[in-house]
């Protein structure tokens, strides 16, 4: 087990900073994690899966020399899976970034802590926290830019309890209960515990006091408040020489600026990092002029206006209907066939199988739950794939599935953090020469226009607004 310098970031085998890796949930957790990362200043790479060595189509495999890295970002899809193809994902990871020299790892769930009681997010930190050998693990999913906060253990959604916000009605994940030592006691046999805000404010020792306390008393999980982005630095610092932190991208851009003012003795306050973080931006403007599609899966709120927008800005559209053909080849067939009449130069189109609650429910009635699933991420990487054939060169994916089957598709198995269309929403660029961009969102990022934006062409007045 790495070796960690008490109360600072862990050295690797030369005497420097060893890399930070992160385990993410989902892909869209992934990029809003990585480039969070990069803000902070660290250099970062973000992989789809844990890499198994092999390359495309012959190629020597991404990973046997990396590029120069910070931090290292695993993307699993773990989230929605049971708990223990959850767990050997996870340790897969964990092994994969322990061979890189990661000397901390990061635990990345979502910021609305979207899990059922029987959900994933326990069973996870418990075998991480086994096998990093950490304590009294500090985390929160506290993520102020994206209006997640949490405050004496409740966690806040858009400034309302995540029991009387939208989440409530969450179609896969319904958030009943906004008492977060609860929440994660039901996935859990370890003791969670408490850090509140009272404490936060006093400061990064007062929190590591709190920590080694809590230590003291058995206590496997510290929930720590947070509710601005001077709580999550502070936070971030305590958690420095923790073998393993959690939570949403709000600490992990704390613990990297952490780690950025012990290296170098001053906060970095730009993700622009020299020729990576130059030759990331420069690709993003490349990619920016080609063709470009929308594929949605998700069905939040949030992504169900920037649907909205696209339809009343009159671009074309064609809904995935796996009722009517239940059969993901057929299903992506037809939506292919529809793509192939569209005008050539024209609107960027939208396939989508979001719906709102009423029309999904009835899909899964048809279906279940688990077929209808099945058949729409299989047909969604299948028409990814098929767009790409095309010449599409700009894919912007809404959903965490959605997303995981895109990048499935195209075989993507890592890529460089670009620069954002919206905050926590990244442009990633595959490694390697592709002339592909993807843009992958998570359900409830952004704001209405943002799919409209991204997928629009540089002469449209929205790209340029």
């Amino acid at each position: 087990m790495t070796e960690h310098r008490d109360g600072r970031y862990p050295a690797d085998r030369t005497g420097g900073p060893a890399p930070l890796g992160v385990i993410a949930d989902d892909f869209t957790g992934a990029t809003d994690v990585a480039v969070a990362l990069r803000r902070a200043g660290l250099r970062t790479l973000l992989f789809f899966g844990v890499p198994d060595g092999a390359g495309e189509e012959g190629q020597a495999s991404p990973t046997a020399r990396l590029p120069e890295h910070e931090a290292l970002v695993v993307a699993l899809k773990s989230r929605m899976v049971p708990a223990a193809d959850a767990v050997a994902s996870s340790l897969g990871a964990l092994e994969w970034l322990r061979e890189r020299g990661a000397g901390q790892i990061y635990f990345k769930f979502c910021s609305t802590f979207d899990s059922t009681p029987r959900g994933n997010i326990g069973p996870v930190l418990d075998r991480l926290a086994e096998a990093t050998g950490a304590g009294t693990v500090p985390l929160t999913p506290s993520s102020p830019e994206h209006l997640r906060t949490q405050y004496q253990g409740c966690l806040f959604v858009d400034d309302v309890l995540l029991g009387e916000s939208h989440m409530r009605d969450h179609p896969v994940t319904p958030m009943t209960d906004s008492y977060l030592p609860r929440l994660l006691r039901a996935q859990t046999r370890e003791q969670v515990t408490l850090i509140g805000h009272r404490t936060v404010r006093e400061g990064w020792a007062a929190v590591r006091a709190a920590l080694a306390a809590a230590g003291a008393r058995g206590a496997r999980y510290a929930l720590a408040d947070g509710i601005d982005e001077s709580d999550l630095r502070t936070l971030g610092r305590a958690a420095l020489g923790s073998p393993l932190v959690a939570g949403a991208a709000g600490l992990a851009a704390g613990l990297a600026h952490a780690y950025a003012e012990e290296r170098t003795g001053r906060t970095r306050r730009t993700g622009r990092y020299g020729a990576d973080g130059e030759k990331a931006a420069e690709d993003t403007r490349t990619a920016l002029g080609g063709p470009a599609a929308v594929l949605s899966g998700s069905c939040s709120r949030r992504t169900l206006e920037q649907l909205a927008a696209l339809t009343d800005a009159g671009r074309p559209g064609y809904y995935l209907d796996a009722v009517a053909i239940p059969d993901p080849v057929a299903l992506a067939g037809a939506a292919l066939a529809w793509y192939d009449t569209l005008p050539v130069g024209g609107d960027a189109p939208v396939l989508y199988s979001s719906a709102a609650p009423e029309r999904l429910r009835e899909t899964q009635r048809a279906l279940g739950a688990e077929r209808s699933a099945a058949v729409l991420e299989e047909a969604t990487g299948l028409i990814a794939a098929g767009l790409a054939e095309r010449g599409v060169r700009r894919l912007v994916a809404a959903g965490g599935e959605t997303s995981g089957a895109v990048v499935a598709a195209l075989r993507v198995t890592g890529a460089h953090v670009g620069a954002e269309a919206a905050r926590g929403v990244p442009w990633i660029h595959p490694l390697g020469d592709r002339p592909l961009a993807l843009l992958l969102k998570s359900g409830n990022f952004g704001g209405p226009g943002l799919l409209l934006d991204a997928s629009a062409s540089p002469a449209d007045p929205a790209d340029r607004a």
